[in-house]
């Protein structure tokens, strides 16, 4: 349905919580290296992992293979201080979403590759700095799933 993208993730259970969240909508997961932990690490384990059987979890030495392997889907980089809300983007099955580390975010360069018009923010409140990781992958992936009238879900309406 979707590609998450993760840029170099650095905390084992939100990638975890992410990889089950990928098994249950459908989304293939890419992990951009160098990650912060082992991915066979316990407490990824404990997050998602018995989840990894049920989605397609992908790891890349660097962003470029990533790119290649995804070919000409859209890319959507997801960043705090966007000026353009996840919600007014219009994503189109097989989209990448992409998300930067929880200690960093994206790299500007990298930004600098992605449109204005396909560089999305999570609204939130004055003087905060940005959501957990897992929560923002969540948000986004099911406005884009919504969006497709969660096409392959077993109970939606």
């Amino acid at each position: 349905m979707f590609h998450v993208v993760l840029y170099q993730p650095q905390i084992p259970p939100n990638t975890g919580n992410i990889i089950r969240l990928c098994a249950n909508t459908g989304c293939q997961l890419h992990l951009i290296e160098p990650l912060g932990f082992q991915i066979d690490a316990a407490a990824v384990r404990r997050a998602g992992l018995d989840y990894a059987e049920m989605a397609a979890v992908h790891c890349h030495a660097g962003i470029e293979p990533c790119l290649e392997q995804l070919g000409t889907a859209p890319l959507y980089a997801i960043e705090t201080g966007a000026a353009l809300p996840y919600t007014q983007a219009r994503f189109a099955p097989g989209a990448a979403l992409l998300f930067g580390s929880e200690t960093l975010g994206l790299p500007p360069l990298l930004l600098g590759r992605i449109a204005a018009a396909q560089t999305l923010s999570i609204p939130m409140r004055a003087d905060n700095r940005s959501l957990n990781l897992s929560n923002a992958v969540a948000v986004v992936v099911f406005e884009a799933w919504r969006q497709q009238g969660f096409a392959g879900a077993s109970n939606h309406i």
